[in-house]
């Protein structure tokens, strides 16, 4: 809805407002009872007082004439009759004028009501052009904005996948700080059912942690024909491209500007925000909340709350629960655990050097010399880089034997917790340089009292004696 349509809701909702006051503020005049005697001391006796106006905020009095037009106009018309008119005014600008700013309009689309003022100024002169505000009320009035073709906009129905496990669809939401850092929440969610076939708090927003909630879905769920995501980072990696390729999932991103599709993920995401995420925190400033210490306790909780409430109350659109919609469609057939960890592991091509070896992130490995020359697929788990199995020409060729290895996780697997504080070792080494730099001042004091040629006085000597004699 644009402006210029709120614009015109309210001024219709105004002017349903006034009659509805008009209707109450006649009302007793029209009792069929009451004689012309005694329906004109009514009407006068209405138009002597103030009444409370339409909007409730000050008082108003009404003529004596005007009650008896709208006693008419009640009696005649009925409600209707009561609601005033719209305004008319006269237009000030020539039509050829807003007939050019429309046309420059519809011609572009692309341009604003500031562009169509300028190019106006420049034809007829700035004298005869309207304000910027008066070409925008031109462009509402004719629906220029949001139909500037003259053509509707594109409708779009209702969509629901035919089965359970045809459409998947993925989405990211922010979630709380706990332990002093964000975490985000990773949802997938059954089209078919509403079923949350993933749902699990992650502390990075990537592709890796992505993959871990899906593997997850897909070890329990089974294997669904689509998955559907946006365009962000951790679902436009090249890995989630192997992983929906190898069991043969279709990946499918939505197209920039054209969200469509993503609503009913979108609507369990606020369900979760309004249902869940107020109820817990990871910080003392809210002691009403469920505290959480730990990612883990945070998905615990979450887990709760999907299979006791979300899973066993009745959705609103499919009168079910997405449990029972879920279980209706049967056992699904659940993927195979070796073909599931090869789907899951990332692949990279690398040529084998006149060694009969292959470089991956700064690692070694030797290789079958079979292979010397040429080009080989490595798979690997991105989080155990020891193991690396060899594929040529879409065959196995054997596993890959780590020579060097100075990373066992890929750059882009890293750590979900950032290792913790070390220990201080307690050695401040700016005191450590004040305490030299003092004895060393101190030894030098001592040695230019001995270039004075005055030996300092021992202790106990003989001018200590004299000193006693004369006392």
């Amino acid at each position: 809805m644009t402006a210029a349509d709120r614009e015109a809701a309210a001024r219709r909702q105004r002017a349903q407002e006034i009659a509805l006051w008009r209707w109450t503020l006649v009302g007793p005049a029209m009792d069929p009872a009451l004689s012309a005697r005694q329906r004109g001391q009514l009407v006068r006796d209405l138009a002597s007082r103030e009444h409370e106006g339409p909007d409730g905020k000050r008082r108003v009095s009404v003529s004596r004439r005007t009650l008896d037009r709208w006693v008419v106009a009640r009696r005649d018309g009925g409600f209707e009759a009561l609601v005033p008119e719209p305004r008319q005014c006269a237009p000030r600008t020539d039509e050829e004028i807003v007939d050019l700013a429309a046309g420059l309009k519809m011609e572009n689309p692309q341009r604003t009501a500031a562009q169509v003022r300028r190019i106006l100024a420049a034809r007829l002169g700035p004298a005869q052009v309207p304000s910027e505000r008066a070409i925008q009320r031109w462009f509402a009035a004719r629906e220029l904005n949001t139909r500037p073709g003259g053509r509707p906009p594109e409708a779009f129905g209702r969509f629901e996948a035919d089965t359970v496990n045809e459409i998947w669809t993925a989405d990211l939401m922010n979630g709380p700080v706990i332990g002093g850092r964000d975490c985000h929440l990773s949802v997938i969610i059954d089209d078919r059912s509403r079923f949350l076939t993933g749902a699990r708090f992650v502390r990075r927003p990537d592709a890796v942690r992505f993959a871990v909630v899906l593997r997850a879905a897909v070890a329990a769920h089974g294997i669904p024909s689509t998955l559907y995501t946006d365009n962000g980072s951790c679902y436009a990696d090249v890995s989630l491209q192997r992983t929906c390729a190898v069991p043969g999932m279709k990946l499918i991103h939505s197209q920039p500007g054209r969200p469509q599709g993503r609503g009913k993920v979108e609507r369990v995401i606020e369900t979760i925000q309004q249902q869940f995420m107020v109820e817990v925190t990871g910080d003392e400033r809210h002691p009403a909340r469920h505290p959480v210490s730990s990612l883990e306790e945070l998905n615990g909780l979450l887990g709760s709350w999907v299979r006791t409430v979300y899973h066993a109350r009745a959705h609103s659109e499919t009168g079910e629960t997405p449990q029972a919609r879920y279980d209706a469609a049967g056992p699904a057939a659940l993927p195979d655990p070796a073909r599931l960890r090869h789907a899951f592991s990332w692949s990279a091509v690398r040529l084998v050097r006149k060694t009969a070896t292959v470089g991956l992130e700064g690692n070694t490995y030797s290789v079958d010399p079979f292979l010397v020359g040429r080009k080989v697929e490595l798979v690997f788990d991105p989080f155990d880089m020891a193991r690396l199995d060899v594929y040529w020409q879409g065959r196995k060729a054997g596993t890959a034997v780590p020579q060097v290895i100075g990373r066992h996780a890929h750059p882009k697997a890293p750590p979900d917790e950032d290792p913790g504080p070390r220990d201080l070792t307690g050695i401040d080494y700016l005191r450590l340089v004040a305490d030299a730099d003092d004895a060393a001042l101190g030894g030098r004091l001592r040695l230019s009292a001995l270039d004075d040629g005055q030996d300092p006085p021992a202790p106990g000597g003989q001018d200590d004696e004299d000193r006693e004699e004369e006392q």
